[in-house]
């Protein structure tokens, strides 16, 4: 087990605020830091190489129509120029949306391809479902019963001041933590054989 703190980044884009609060709950988690991917799809300056330092990469967008948002997926595409690099990092994701479903699973199957065609090992949400049985509440964690990653869902019709709720943010912090305590434990192979 490694006894150095590992770094993590948490690289997300979001449209209107709601995404955001997700990912500063996975940073609160796991004691990451934030990466935003602007508008138009690009890193703010230093964002590459603070990606190539990290020992694990949480992702996060909002759903929009059943997919990750514009923005990023052209960071996605963007990320051909460092294929190859992030072998053997840690990786998770998260999403939102203003639907229940919203399918947003789609988008966590997307953003894991995406990992996984980086050599990636992905870390799950590691719940179980909650708000699935008649003694359950929206105030569950993983309420919105995910496995691959977090799920948190907002109002469309109202600002991130009002969303997501309470244990959705906590489902996020979950996962921050996760990711910290496997990266702890983990020593990726490609460190083994460059040693």
């Amino acid at each position: 087990m490694s006894t150095k703190t590992p770094r993590i980044e948490i690289v997300f884009h979001s449209g209107y605020g709601h995404t955001r609060k997700v990912a500063e709950a996975v940073a609160a988690g796991s004691g990451g830091a934030l990466l935003e991917i602007g508008a138009d799809g690009e890193l703010p300056e230093g964002g590459w190489e603070r990606l190539e330092a990290a020992d694990a990469i949480v992702f996060g967008s909002p759903t929009y129509m059943g997919s990750v948002s514009g923005p990023f997926k052209t960071w996605m595409d963007g990320t051909s120029k460092v294929w190859g690099k992030w072998n053997g990092k840690l990786a998770a994701g998260f999403t939102n949306s203003a639907s229940q479903s919203g399918d947003k699973l789609n988008t966590l199957m997307q953003i894991s391809v995406f990992a996984a065609q980086h050599g990636m090992i992905w870390v799950s949400l590691g719940l179980m479902p909650g708000n699935n049985n008649s003694k359950g509440s929206v105030n569950d964690l993983n309420r919105l019963g995910s496995f691959l990653g977090a799920m948190a869902q907002s109002n469309a019709d109202q600002g991130p001041e009002h969303g997501p709720i309470a244990s959705d943010l906590e489902t996020a912090k979950h996962l921050g933590r996760r990711v910290a305590e496997t990266a702890k434990a983990y020593k990726p192979a490609r460190d083994l054989v460059d040693a």
